[in-house]
């Protein structure tokens, strides 16, 4: 009994007691609220609107075509917002950028009457002037100039003195429309600004590249030019036309690779004056067109994919979660962090 009375008097001692007693009577240590986590995460901002360009090709009458690919994008309610046009793909682009849909677009073109566009002058530099196609644009799109059109528009022609692709953006649009379609040899190159120009098939046979400088995100390309196919054609028109052709192809090959998607309506056996084969023609490019659809919307459903991506919040780091430690866990050197 002495023994233990004096061991109970170690200082040491003592304090353990102290501690255990107190152990005892402590209040039991309560578990820290669980951390309510909202699962509703956070709406995310809408990306912006894919932009889907048109790019369309020269290839005179061919440029019938042009229609059957409006008619049939507009029927599957994929929506165009800018139109660059070379040649006759300039006179079908001016004429859908000015607000015609592709019914409108198909009556006008089955009204056509070629005198209404032919202005024969010899000597000139040319078969014909191109006044009068000038002049039918601009009734046709109510005298707008281009930068007042309904959809931006670019017409591409070739600058005669250097040869470099010229893209107009603004200023007359039937003017703009007559040099891109002033084909050597058959309309006398167009004055603008002191420079002659002659049809932008020279130098940019599938305008891409002006589709993409108007905003695009997705260009489609139309190509309606004549594959070389072994045979001569009988006419100075087709042998001009051929001719550009085949040069346009290899220059081309670059500008057309950067589409996103290539349309290639079978108009290679209509000749460049057969205006008679415009229903063919618009037949023609609406086939094409439906087939090219799932390729289009593969196309806008992967610009739209990387802009979704490119907007998610990245992941956030874990966050530490503050807990309560009991008096026995304190006394343990080992435990530095709660369980």
């Amino acid at each position: 009994m002495r023994w233990l009375r004096s061991r109970l008097r170690s200082p040491l001692l003592l304090a353990c007691a102290a501690l255990l007693v107190a152990a005892c009577g402590s209040r039991e240590v309560r578990p820290v609220a669980p951390v309510e986590i909202d699962p509703t995460p956070a709406p995310l901002p809408a990306p912006p609107p894919v932009r889907v360009g048109l790019a369309l090709g020269g290839g005179a009458a061919k440029g019938f075509a042009h229609i059957g690919v409006i008619k049939m994008l507009e029927a599957n309610v994929i929506d165009v917002d800018v139109v660059a046009g070379t040649s006759a793909g300039s006179v079908v682009g001016a004429m859908y950028a000015s607000g015609m849909d592709a019914f409108a677009l198909q009556e006008h073109a089955v009204a056509l009457d070629e005198a209404s566009i032919r202005d024969v002058r010899l000597f000139s530099g040319g078969l014909l002037q191109g006044q009068k196609l000038q002049d039918y644009v601009n009734q046709q799109v109510g005298n707008r100039p281009i930068e007042r059109l309904g959809k931006p528009f670019a017409a591409v022609a070739t600058r005669l003195d250097t040869g470099e692709r010229t893209v107009f953006v603004r200023g007359n649009t039937g003017q703009a429309v007559r040099a891109s379609s002033a084909v050597p040899g058959v309309f006398e190159p167009a004055r603008i600004g002191g420079h002659s120009y002659v049809d932008g098939g020279v130098s940019s046979p599938v305008p891409v590249d002006a589709a993409r400088q108007l905003g695009a995100d997705v260009v489609i390309a139309v190509d309606i030019s004549t594959q070389a196919s072994g045979t001569t054609p009988a006419d100075m028109l087709g042998i001009v036309n051929q001719s550009i052709a085949i040069m346009g192809q290899r220059l081309g090959a670059e500008e057309r690779g950067r589409a996103d998607v290539l349309i290639r309506p079978e108009v290679n056996d209509i000749g460049p004056a057969d205006f008679s084969q415009r229903a063919r023609a618009i037949a023609q490019g609406e086939r094409a067109a439906l087939a090219a659809l799932p390729q289009v919307r593969a196309a806008i459903a992967r610009v739209q994919e990387q802009r979704a991506a490119a907007l998610a919040p990245p992941p956030r780091d874990p966050e530490p979660v503050a807990c309560e430690r009991s008096w026995l866990q304190a006394l343990n050197p080992l435990r530095t962090s709660c369980p």
